[in-house]
């Protein structure tokens, strides 16, 4: 069976052969989606490398902007450290579904910055050591940003 429709002419005219494949397209897209998997797969290496500094880099920053009330600054850097593991085994969905929230808080995110921002938001605010955490989504996002700018490029 044909699929088709019935033209001006009154033939029926064949659907399947309107359909053309663009192959110059297919291979930009195929070539800006490797490029954009491989400078993701080079962000988690170098996360990889420096998290330990980051995390660090990221509690005092946040302590220093007043955007984060805490009676321990070490279980902060331990918390963001577990926070960073976490990604670094995380599958391509559960990063998508951690960053819903706040996917749109900013034009062009750093995923890191994002998903750190979202860990914050979410499950770093009921841990014991923090008191409070002050401050919106986005100046929390800018702070962690910072950072991330600073070692991971």
């Amino acid at each position: 069976m044909t699929v088709g429709f019935i033209a001006r002419s009154g033939k029926v005219k064949d659907m399947s052969n309107d359909f053309h494949v663009n192959h110059r397209e297919e291979t930009l897209i195929s070539r800006l989606e490797n490029s954009r998997q491989s400078a993701w797969g080079r962000q988690l290496m170098q996360l990889d490398d420096c998290r330990h500094d980051l995390a660090s880099r990221i509690t005092m920053h946040l302590i220093e902007n007043n955007l984060i009330e805490t009676n321990s600054q070490k279980e902060i850097v331990e918390q963001l450290l577990l926070c960073f593991n976490q990604l670094l085994q995380a599958e391509d969905f559960e990063i998508q579904y951690a960053i819903a929230p706040i996917r749109t808080l900013v034009e062009q995110p750093n995923r890191i910055a994002l998903y750190t921002t979202a860990f914050i938001g979410e499950k770093l605010i009921k841990h014991k050591a923090v008191i409070d955490i002050f401050g919106t989504d986005e100046d929390i996002y800018n702070t962690v940003q910072q950072e991330v700018a600073k070692l991971i490029n």
